[in-house]
């Protein structure tokens, strides 16, 4: 600490904020030197005016308010000496934008630093220029850089040749002053030049067609200088690192040892990927990438994987041959790595090694961190659903994936693998084994145990039988069943949903069971007075149809019919898109709300967006439920289902909300966005975001996935929740951004005929 905090060097400022063990002690420090920056910048004294400045600057990296220098920056920068300009200009970049008129000030201090010959000065103008200039600013100056261009330095020429690059970006108009310097620039042999010179050429033909057709004559030169760049010997004026212009390497000699020369390699590879360059080509950077991931660094491997995650789908066969190397990487003890693998591998699954890499990805599965087990398990039950060989090795793999990580998987895990052992009727008595087996081992996993338990509650009688050809013989008594779904029922790790299961099981058990049904009929009793109300009213009906209708009881408690599913995902469209336009003609269509101009997403209007038309409440239907047939005491039917909407159509990329509101909570409304692809190609990285009027509350649930198969494949889906306290007019805004076929594609749409039983 020195005598005079106002005289504070730079470097002792910066160890006294180090040296502070608390924000609070940092505020007090950074505040106390402040105020003496302040007394000196009122004093006005010049030769030390560039340190405090310097400090002050430090400050502002730091995140604090150092908007009191701006004048300061100003001073020093009409200041006659070197020191005083550098700090000044320095300054100018990091305190002034075009938001702020002072930065207008400095125009005529550029000016004349611009028209000295020092080389020095003019460089330090011409970066402040081409960081902070604004429109005015480069319309005021753009001569001064035209002369530039072809001064004798190589250091003002290559400053003001990306100097000018900024004035064409800021004001195109003044493509025509800078289209002719550049043709004597190409003869330039500094490298640096000559990229800045292509990059102003690049511009100039994005804005203008004149130089478009003036610079499509110099091809021939440009492509004569680049071979002689390529064939000219080392040079050490343009060596980084031991690399020998790097910028102009080609994949095939560039030295690896050196993480320069690996650089090198991956900018070749970006290239060969945006260029859409010839298979052979594209081959060549998937198989650098492969070298990659057998390097010692781990930023090398990530960024491999990261590169390959985006060529898997158009270079799909040529990525597949390095899914060993790939698979190795599952391994990695860093979590950002095992991850960029994990979604590697589930994308290099198909039909031909889904078995294979779904024993590998389930053997992750078991030893991989906790946040990455839903996504790997989502993952698993996704290729298993896809690319199956059989349905037997279908319900394996499922069933493995429940008993390892049955917490994390997706909600519809459970109605999945219900339809899928219902539609294998010659499998019912190995799967019924099977799920007992598992769920006397461990009934923690709560979708194991309800499908389990529902499994049991349909096929206990296979169960009983004790013979099956597919798994070892099992004898299990009447007794142990019994007891198994008793001790799901009184567990504390079973949820109201699984106890629900696990009673109904219990309930149907006491037809396929040949013994007495008084243990059943007891624990039926005891839940009449369950606390949870779902529990409860389920009990109290079982029981009534013990006691009063014990003769329809059999009949009511067949076994499920089996859901008919189409064979396609198309199939299943085609019948959903059917269905809901029966509903739509038997139901009136509200009209469709004035749609508002909103120019921003996540800025919607909170205005009245019209009026709708309410349709009259529909009169309650008799219904054949249970509950009437049993003439007991029940809640009002469920209303209707509300009618799918299709929003988006685009080369066969089609975007459906379905809608359900949970009878419980009438001001939430659930949206489900499913994403078909009926084109050709993938469509990838495909992301959806939606935005509602303030007086809404949204949350965005995670998507199934960011690709959307092509040829009708697996459906991506989205869980939008909102809730409607006011219960208003929904309005609803969504953009859409993915690739297809090559391209980028941005969509922003607003849904204005919303049904209007969403918000009602």
């Amino acid at each position: 600490m020195v005598a005079s905090s106002s005289l504070l060097k730079l470097q002792d400022l910066i160890q006294e904020i180090r040296e502070a063990k608390t924000q609070a002690q940092e505020r007090e420090v950074i505040q106390k030197e402040c105020a003496h920056i302040r007394a000196s910048f009122r004093d006005g004294d010049p030769l030390h005016r560039h340190r405090q400045l310097a400090k002050l600057l430090y400050v502002h990296l730091l995140g604090y308010p150092a908007h009191f220098g701006q004048m300061e920056c100003l001073k020093l920068i009409a200041s006659p000496r070197f020191t005083d300009k550098r700090v000044g200009y320095l300054g100018a970049m990091l305190l002034l934008d075009e938001r702020q008129d002072a930065h207008l000030l400095i125009t005529n201090s550029i000016k004349n630093d611009l028209s000295q010959g020092i080389q020095a000065v003019q460089g330090l103008a011409l970066c402040t220029l081409s960081a902070t200039g604004s429109a005015e600013m480069c319309r005021d100056l753009a001569t001064e850089v035209e002369k530039l261009l072809l001064q004798p330095s190589a250091y003002v020429r290559k400053k003001a040749v990306l100097t000018a690059v900024h004035m064409i970006r800021k004001v195109p108009e003044l493509s025509n002053i800078f289209l002719p310097p550049c043709a004597q620039l190409l003869h330039e042999h500094h490298h640096g030049i000559l990229l800045g010179t292509i990059t102003l050429i690049t511009e100039l033909c994005e804005r203008s067609p004149a130089a478009l057709k003036h610079f499509r004559k110099m091809v021939p030169q440009l492509v004569h200088i680049l071979r002689t760049l390529v064939t000219t010997g080392y040079s050490t004026e343009h060596s980084i690192s031991g690399v020998s212009d790097p910028f102009l390497q080609v994949a095939t000699n560039t030295d690896t040892s050196r993480n320069a020369g690996n650089a090198v390699l991956f900018e070749t590879v970006l290239t060969i990927m945006d260029i859409r360059s010839a298979a052979g080509l594209r081959v060549l950077a998937v198989n650098i990438l492969g070298r990659f991931l057998l390097n010692s660094d781990r930023n090398i491997r990530y960024v491999a994987l990261t590169s390959l995650l985006r060529l898997v789908q158009s270079d799909h066969s040529a990525v597949q041959r390095h899914r060993p190397t790939v698979v190795e990487c599952l391994r990695e003890p860093d979590v950002s790595l095992s991850r960029r693998a994990l979604e590697l591998s589930l994308a290099l699954v198909n039909s031909s090694n889904v078995q294979a890499m779904t024993q590998e990805l389930q053997g992750f599965l078991e030893s991989c961190p906790p946040d990455l087990q839903a996504d790997c398990a989502s993952g698993i039950l996704l290729a298993a659903e896809r690319f199956a060989p059989t349905k037997r090795w279908h319900i394996d793999t499922t069933l493995r994936v429940l008993m390892t990580a049955g917490t994390h998987v997706r909600d519809d895990a459970v109605a999945n693998l219900t339809q899928l052992i219902g539609g294998a009727q010659e499998l019912h008595a190995y799967s019924v084994r099977r799920l007992y087996s598992a769920l006397a081992e461990d009934i923690s996993q709560q979708p194991l145990v309800q499908v389990a338990t529902w499994c049991i509650g349909e096929y206990g009688d296979l169960l009983l039988e004790g013979s099956c050809e597919e798994t070892e013989p099992l004898q299990v008594e009447e007794e142990e069943v019994l007891a198994l779904l008793e001790r799901v029922l009184q567990s504390h790790m079973s949820l109201p949903a699984t106890r629900g299961y696990a009673l109904t099981a219990l309930v149907k058990l006491s037809t396929r069971l040949r013994g007495d049904n008084n243990r059943i009929r007891q624990v039926v009793s005891i839940y009449s007075s369950c606390l949870d109300v779902e529990l409860q009213q389920r009990a109290v009906e079982y029981n009534t149809l013990f006691r009063k209708y014990d003769h329809m009881r059999a009949a009511i408690l067949e076994k499920i019919p089996l859901v008919e599913r189409g064979s396609s995902q198309v199939d299943e469209e085609a019948k959903e898109s059917k269905e809901t336009a029966q509903l739509s003609e038997a139901a009136p269509v509200p009209t469709e709300p004035e749609a508002s101009k909103l120019l921003d997403l996540l800025d919607l209007l909170d205005g009245p967006s019209g009026d709708a038309q309410h349709p009259p409440p529909l009169d309650p239907t008799p219904g054949g439920t249970l509950i009437h047939l049993l003439n007991l005491p029940c809640a009002p039917p469920p209303p209707a289902p509300i009618p799918h909407l299709r929003v988006f159509e685009r080369e066969g990329l089609q975007l459906d909300l379905s809608f359900v509101r949970p009878p419980g909570t009438p001001t939430l409304l659930l949206i489900t966005v499913t994403a078909t692809n009926t084109s050709g190609g993938d469509v990838t990285h495909f992301i959806c975001q939606a935005a509602v009027p303030k007086s809404f509350q949204l949350q965005l649930q995670a998507p199934s996935g960011d690709t959307v198969p092509a040829q009708g494949g697996l459906p991506m889906t989205q869980l939008l929740r909102i809730l409607n306290p006011k219960k208003a007019p929904l309005r609803l805004k969504l953009r859409l951004t993915y690739n297809h076929f090559g391209q980028s594609v941005q969509e922003i749409f607003e849904v204005n005929n919303l049904p209007v039983e969403t918000w009602q």
